[in-house]
């Protein structure tokens, strides 16, 4: 089993101390660390503990060591879609039909239609199926290791055109992208 702790913790961007606050009874940040670390045994208390404070269903804590989880690979900021420096573990509250090939992209700040805290759930497809995801938002791979996201507008001689969210934005053009992640689910924090 993998120990998932420390990614849920940094995507909810908290600190061991935060954490070590909201168990219950409290904690310290050193026993949070070293049950993220593996250095302390990770009992069903604890799971139930950790998990309470981190607000997720205690079972996300582990994972097993064949699973291939989808990935939060990118970040919307007010400059645009950029990827993680360590791509990690997505935390999918719901289920969705063909978990294979999901990804996340997480929301820093409100752009168009997305709030600061969202979550936009991706499903990869390939190229010869970019036709269906005219009009859609997609997020779509640059050189560089870095990512575009907007509404797909365009596909013509390889090249896609992306229009960014929000007002005043001007069109991204991209050649030849490996793949699309077709926008599929908004998750947002009522």
């Amino acid at each position: 089993m993998i120990n998932r702790i420390r990614d849920i913790r940094r995507q909810k961007a908290l600190t061991l101390a935060d954490v070590a606050a909201r168990c219950d009874p409290p904690t310290t940040a050193q026993t949070i660390g070293r049950l993220e670390t593996g250095m302390r045994s990770l009992s069903l208390t604890w799971m139930n503990r950790i998990g309470a404070a981190l607000g997720v269903d205690p079972q996300l804590l582990v994972k097993a060591e064949e699973e291939s989880p989808a990935r939060l690979v990118a970040r919307l900021g007010t400059q645009g879609a950029e990827a993680l420096a360590k791509p990690m573990d997505a935390i999918l509250p719901v289920a969705l039909d063909g978990s294979a090939r999901l990804m996340a992209m997480a929301v820093d700040d409100s752009a168009g239609e997305y709030r600061a805290g969202d979550q936009v759930w991706l499903r990869q497809i390939e190229p010869e199926d970019f036709a269906r995801a005219f009009n859609r938002d997609v997020l779509a791979p640059r050189p560089g290791g870095r990512f575009a996201f907007g509404r797909l507008i365009d596909q013509r001689d390889g090249r896609v055109a992306l229009l960014p969210p929000g007002p005043g934005q001007r069109q991204v053009v991209i050649d030849r992208p490996a793949w699309l992640g077709l926008a599929e689910m908004l998750v947002r924090k009522l």
